[in-house]
């Protein structure tokens, strides 16, 4: 349960420091993401997600 909320800061931190960093750069990118194709964002977010998941795994292994 440790490692979860780890895992859910460090996404909060890396995701507010984009924001702190680039905001126009994170509008840009939104704006995008908004213009895309629902089937094209739900691939992405698939292969982003078995990504982490492999990530995990290799560093629990």
């Amino acid at each position: 349960m440790d490692d979860l909320f780890v895992g859910i800061g460090i996404a909060l931190v890396l995701e507010g420091a984009l924001y702190t960093l680039m905001p126009d750069g994170m509008k840009r990118l939104m704006a995008a993401a908004i213009q895309q194709n629902s089937g094209a964002l739900r691939a992405v977010g698939l292969v982003l997600a078995i990504l982490g998941l492999g990530i995990v795994a290799l560093v629990r292994a």
